[in-house]
């Protein structure tokens, strides 16, 4: 498996807000944000349900990657995705940073990724609320 999720009770808007104020508590800023629903409008005039996935970073944490394995970058940011789904609830998937990370075989690697899949599960947990 390559990811985790949770159902978010609320609006797709609230969702994108809270999951950035719960990545904020855990260190994380988003730097990238793609709305796929616009780009599929705006490149294939397809009509999509609304669907954003944030790219998301943990400074301190992607330093110690970065340091034990400088092309770790293919692998990052931590992709967050949201979306809304065809009954209108919406979904919340994190990437599991240890399915993604387990692939470099670096010294420290695996405890670091273990590290930053609490910090994601922690988000997920705090979405329940």
């Amino acid at each position: 498996m390559y990811g985790f999720s949770t159902k978010f009770k609320g609006s797709f808007d609230k969702a994108v807000t809270r999951v950035t104020e719960e990545l904020s508590k855990e260190g994380f800023g988003v730097l990238t944000e793609i709305d796929v629903k616009a780009t599929l409008k705006k490149k294939l005039d397809i009509e999509k349900r609304p669907y954003k996935i944030l790219g998301a970073c943990n400074p301190g944490l992607a330093n110690k990657a970065l340091t034990a394995e400088p092309d770790i970058g293919l692998l990052l940011p931590c992709n967050v995705v949201v979306r809304e789904e065809e009954d209108g609830s919406v979904t919340v998937a994190f990437m599991d940073p240890q399915a993604v990370l387990d692939l470099v075989q670096q010294p420290g690697i695996h405890e670091l990724a273990g590290e930053v899949k609490a910090k994601l599960e922690r988000v997920r947990d705090g979405l329940k609320g």
